[in-house]
């Protein structure tokens, strides 16, 4: 979870006219020079919306930290259940999913899948070309 100081901070440097409040175009323009986020004008404004409490269409700190709070522990549980599926299909203990557990697992579910459909199933995602998935290219795949 993000610490409140590291939120104000981001606050700060969203808040491009020193204004105490963040419109949605700085917003905007934010997210995309921070964090590579092509959200739209009206994407933004909904954003905005969503935690604008006063209903002035902008967001002071406090809104902007329960904004910040409420999408971090959204994250977590993504995060948490994301885990739990890839235990299912990693099944060896070995913290990746191998083409063998992937069929398995497959099969469980009434999917049957040769050892090279696997391989093939996992080498689109195996970023580090190790034949096998860790966690995070688990994730990648999941949001695809």
């Amino acid at each position: 979870m993000v610490a409140s100081s590291e939120l104000r901070t981001v606050f700060a440097t969203m808040d491009a006219d020193a204004d105490g409040r963040i419109s949605a175009a700085e917003l905007q323009v934010c997210m995309r020079a921070t964090l590579g986020e092509n959200v739209t004008a009206e994407e933004a404004e909904a954003l905005v919306a969503s935690a604008d409490a006063d209903g002035d269409g902008m967001l002071c700190e406090a809104e902007f930290l329960k904004l910040a709070l409420h999408c971090d522990a959204e994250d977590e549980d993504r995060t948490r259940g994301l885990r739990e599926a890839f235990g299912m299909y990693e099944m060896e203990g070995e913290g990746c999913i191998t083409p063998a557990s992937l069929g398995r697992m497959l099969g469980r579910l009434g999917n049957e899948r040769g050892i090279g459909e696997c391989r093939a199933m996992i080498c689109r995602f195996d970023l580090d070309g190790d034949g096998v998935l860790s966690f995070d290219e688990f994730k990648i795949m999941m949001s695809a």
